[in-house]
């Protein structure tokens, strides 16, 4: 008991930290700001769930007690919580019901996965209010900070807002304030995506992980994710606050089905001699280009319609090392 309060403490301390590194303003604390789940889940996942809320709870009095503002709600739920809530999930388990085997079913990482999508917009969904109460004030302020930026970066940061190579910025900014949203909920999904991913195998090295290590490429999705997708896309075209909302939805269950896509690229090209080469190009493209993640995202979507990994025989082990990280 006394361990599980001291980590929760300690992990508490170093995800506080770590977020109000935010204030800096630098690069180094940008990325310390996406690594601020991290601690509660290494917390969560190493010792229990009741040590990983403690952490969220301490950072979050930590934050709390640090700055005047509601800074520290940005942390508690849009990081904090969402990271414990994941990573409780991942420990969840029940009996398979064979009496001859003590083996637990674990909750499915698919829906894991889906979580962190929805968790990953509500989280942007819930800091709307602090733009504006509808579509157009959210915009107009979301533009205003992108010109405040421009003009940061320009020569003297005073004067027109001038971008170079155009001569009119305003489309540019109304494109931005348009795209932020839903961008932001694609990167929150990462972002708990990730740091569930790499607290997972630290803790998995470190022998206190409970539950086996998931075979990432029999990534699943219930039926019923497809239906979420395709009503989230639709519900994207209606006006005002709905829409935008609905978008930001769209976009996170995107970033889910593009890891199905990436699960099931994996399971199709096990028997593939050149599978390495395969593998390395197609991250090598989204890393640089970034738009063929959508044709990720379409596989996945395709999978989880019509089942492209039972219909092409993907079973069999692969021919070559496993990606770096676990078993593909």
């Amino acid at each position: 008991m006394i361990q599980l309060i001291l980590v929760g403490l300690g992990a508490g301390a170093v995800a506080a930290v770590t977020f109000a590194a935010l204030a800096a303003g630098s690069t180094l604390s940008m990325l310390l700001f996406y690594l601020a789940p991290l601690p509660v889940m290494i917390a969560a996942l190493g010792w229990s769930q009741w040590a990983g809320l403690l952490a969220a709870l301490v950072g979050t009095a930590a934050l709390a007690a640090w700055f005047s503002s509601l800074f520290f709600l940005v942390f508690l739920l849009g990081l904090a919580l969402p990271g414990w809530w994941l990573a409780y999930l991942a420990l969840l388990a029940r009996p398979t019901g064979d009496p001859a085997h003590a083996a637990l079913d674990w909750y499915p990482a698919g829906r894991i996965v889906l979580w962190a999508a929805l968790l990953g917009a509500a989280a942007v969904v819930l800091a709307l209010p602090t733009f504006g109460s509808d579509v157009d004030s959210i915009r107009d302020t979301l533009k205003e900070g992108f010109g405040r930026v421009f003009r940061d970066r320009g020569p003297g940061g005073e004067g027109p807002l001038a971008v170079p190579g155009l001569g009119d910025p305003e489309p540019l900014l109304a494109f931005l304030a348009m795209a932020l949203p839903p961008a932001a909920s694609s990167l929150m999904t990462m972002t708990l995506l990730f740091n569930l991913w790499v607290a997972g195998r630290a803790v998995s090295l470190s022998g206190r992980l409970p539950r086996p290590w998931p075979v990432l490429s029999d990534l699943a999705f219930p039926p019923t994710a497809a239906v979420l997708l395709v009503v989230a896309i639709a519900g994207a075209f209606l006006p005002g606050l709905a829409g935008m909302i609905s978008g930001m939805f769209a976009a996170s269950l995107s970033i889910a089905f593009a890891a199905l896509g990436l699960a099931v690229l994996h399971a199709l090209t096990r028997r593939l001699k050149s599978r390495a080469i395969v593998l390395s190009t197609l991250y090598a493209a989204v890393l640089l280009f970034g738009w063929p993640i959508f044709a990720v995202m379409l596989v996945g979507l395709a999978d989880a319609a019509v089942g492209l990994r039972g219909r092409f025989g993907a079973a069999g082990p692969p021919t070559g090392p496993p990606a770096a990280g676990g078993e593909t």
